[in-house]
């Protein structure tokens, strides 16, 4: 069957709302299927931080009430619409009152915190499952409404879940995408990204659903949107390596054993390697990047990337005085430790949240072991997250042997981290657990080779062929990796050299989203039509 036309359900789309690296799969995979002459949209919530009219977006004259009952009560809430074209894919913003009053995506934010002490940032939003199931109803109302029939819709993480399981159980919506498949792609299936909820009387009244589509999609006693939409649809993750772990391995306990659930039903979970657009972090446009220096990476030539590694250790070695980040753009960054100005050593950079799940523990450890008594390299972390985490880091950078070798950076920003990823010979990934990975495909495109731990997606890092991987959790193993980068660096430049270029032309070959959005096809085109749910 050919496919014509999809809809994406996003809680993110790169160039209007980000938390993660989803926002660059919904984007990417949605480009590449207008560029093939494929009718693409995607509907996301109009957050209180987004401005629709600066990013170009007309208000629709339409709007409606949608049912959102507790199980005491019934009620509606008001919908309106936005929207707008990007990268020739249509775009629509649901504007209501809860959307409206979140400064943060998925979370609470600093300023939430100062007006209210028990909103504390980087908690989760208390009503989240109500904003799922709001998106998730107003968006299908929308395509209703516009009388618009997709070949599929694509719905990305448990805050889509329901999706498949609404349009099949509900008499409203039944008919109309009788023809109409779904796919359900998860992200990240570790605890706490399920979108679940424990009060059942409350799930069955907001989402509308019968009980026999509650019962039947328990994990742990929650209802779980990642359990309904692989009932109703397909489902895949987006690594094939992650979707083996969650299925054949006991990592699978990380997600509450999701994996091997879906697995009792006979359900696969199938896996597509996300794709890159290059073009994106091609240091050739160093200046939209933030660079100091352009190099094209994707022509084999890293020439100008050593005046990218200098510039970032100016910056670096006046540390927290700087006047980039005492007053600068980089204000908002908070600086522990500082680097010495040696362009001879290699240096190791680091951006992540600041997590378990990320292994920044692990490095912590390891660098708390190995900079004591080596000072053949520096490093410089960007990020924030886990606060005893980040504490341990400052810790290691603030220890007197380590002065002038480690810098901590916590907090984001865009351009700093492209001058990390840009500036650093080697890039370190220590996750316990990574779906795929998207932070290694950048930095192999900015020439800065990956040290990866040996899981999920990012076994598409070879060691030796384009980066260097460690298996265990052990913080000395990491120690071992981080050693024989040095001796690359300090013994084989011409190694180094070769791993950045075959990084490059692996990704062109393989990881760019023309290629990987053929596999999407494949499953749109098998996804069944006219699915019955699944009687418990």
């Amino acid at each position: 069957m050919e496919i014509k036309s999809v809809v994406m359900l996003s809680r993110e789309y790169a160039g209007i709302a980000g938390a993660g690296g989803v926002k660059d799969v919904v984007k990417g995979l949605c480009c590449a299927l207008s560029k093939r002459g494929i009718e693409t949209c995607v509907i996301l919530p109009r957050y209180g931080f987004l401005d629709p009219d600066s990013l170009g977006f007309k208000r629709l004259n339409l709007s409606f009430k949608v049912d959102m009952n507790y199980a005491s009560q019934e009620r509606t809430e008001t919908v309106g619409f936005w929207h707008g074209k990007k990268d020739g894919v249509s775009c629509f913003l649901v504007e209501a009152e809860r959307f409206a009053e979140k400064r943060g995506i998925y979370t609470y934010t600093e300023e939430d915190e100062k007006e209210d002490p028990s909103k504390r940032k980087g908690e989760g939003h208390f009503d989240y499952f109500a904003v799922n199931v709001l998106h998730q109803k107003a968006a299908l109302g929308l395509l209703e409404c516009l009388d618009i029939r997709p070949d599929v819709i694509h719905c990305h993480d448990g805050h889509t879940g329901l999706v498949p399981a609404i349009i099949r159980e509900e008499d409203g919506f039944r008919h109309f995408f009788l023809k109409t498949a779904t796919l359900l792609t998860i992200h990240n299936a570790g605890i706490g990204y399920h979108q679940d909820v424990s009060d059942l009387p409350f799930a069955k009244a907001i989402t509308g659903l019968p009980w026999r589509v509650i019962y039947h999609n328990l994990l742990n006693g929650s209802f779980d949107p990642l359990m309904v939409g692989s009932t109703y649809g397909p489902v895949n993750t987006v690594s094939e390596n992650y979707a083996r772990e969650l299925q054949e391995t006991e990592l699978d306990a990380l997600t509450g054993w999701l994996g091997h659930a879906l697995k009792d039903r006979g359900i696969r979970l199938e896996g597509i390697t996300n794709g890159i657009d290059p073009d994106d972090f091609n240091p050739k446009y160093g200046e939209s990047l933030g660079l100091p220096c352009s190099f094209d990476s994707l022509s084999g030539d890293f020439q100008g990337k050593s005046l990218c590694k200098k510039a970032l250790l100016r910056l670096l070695s006046a540390g927290g005085a700087s006047a980039e980040f005492m007053d600068g753009p980089f204000k908002d960054i908070n600086v522990t430790g500082s680097l010495e100005y040696r362009p001879d050593l290699p240096l190791f950079t680091v951006v992540s949240r600041l997590t378990e799940q990320k292994g920044i523990d692990i490095l912590a450890k390891a660098l708390e072991g190995r900079l004591g008594s080596e000072n053949s390299f520096n490093i410089a972390i960007l990020g924030s997250g886990k606060a005893e985490i980040e504490e341990h880091l400052k810790w290691v950078s603030s220890l007197p042997q380590n002065s002038g070798r480690m810098c901590v950076l916590s907090g984001y920003d865009r351009v700093l981290a492209n001058r990390m990823y840009g500036g650093g010979d080697f890039f370190i990934i220590p996750s316990r657990y990574e779906p795929c990975g998207l932070t290694d495909f950048i930095a192999q495109i900015m020439g800065n080779i990956p040290i990866v731990r040996n899981t999920g997606g990012l076994v598409k890092v070879k060691d030796g062929v384009n980066g260097l991987s460690f298996s265990s959790e052990d913080p000395s193993e990491l120690a071992s990796v981080m050693a024989r980068a040095v001796a690359i660096f300090n013994e084989s430049p011409e190694t180094l050299l070769k791993m950045q270029r075959r990084a490059v032309e692996i990704i062109l070959e393989d990881y760019t989203w023309d290629k990987v959005v053929l596999r999407y096809l494949d499953l749109y085109k098998n996804a069944p039509k006219e699915t019955i749910g699944e009687e418990a």
